[in-house]
């Protein structure tokens, strides 16, 4: 199991974050998330997908569905491609989107972002690194991600940000 303390500048606590993958079979698996918020004793979002990957294509397709404390249950379909710059393929260029629906099929919201990703592997001994400059199509928004091992800090061009620890 994955786990993360996440703060950010739209939380007021800190929060517990799990992430689980049961193998289905060698390309497709069920993933499941939760979050926990510190401040309230109660769980603030649960998500179950089913995602399957496609190696040779460099991407993967995922359909699932997602309950927000205060959004209720939402509907999502996920899909994401990778396309090498490099040979060693430390330096990726990713487009992904995402598409959700209300439990009603009545809000609608679409997603989408380009990537470019620098993953450089030791820096200093035992240590790895990860660089992401993106852009959020659908709201225009440009952000940055910077990973160390166990550290990720996002920032977007709105202001927001996002510190995580794995532990």
């Amino acid at each position: 199991m994955e786990t993360s303390l996440r703060y950010g500048v739209d939380s007021k606590s800190l929060v517990i974050h799990a992430k689980e993958k049961f193998p289905l079979n060698s390309v497709t698996h069920l993933q499941s998330h939760a979050e926990l918020d510190t401040r309230i004793g109660a769980p603030t979002y649960l998500c179950a997908m089913i995602r399957r990957y496609f190696p040779e294509q460099y991407a993967s397709l995922a359909v699932g569905v997602q309950y927000y404390r205060r959004q209720k249950l939402w509907y999502n379909v996920r899909g994401k491609k990778a396309f090498p710059v490099t040979t060693d393929e430390s330096v990726n260029f990713h487009i992904k989107g995402k598409y959700d629906v209300d439990e009603n099929i009545v809000e609608k919201k679409p997603r989408g972002a380009a990537e470019l990703t620098w993953n450089i592997m030791n820096v200093t001994k035992d240590q790895d690194m990860r660089l992401k400059v993106g852009y959020e199509v659908i709201e225009k928004v440009p952000y940055f991600q910077i990973r160390e091992n166990n550290w990720t800090l996002n920032v977007d061009s709105n202001g927001k940000w996002q510190v995580r620890y794995a532990l």
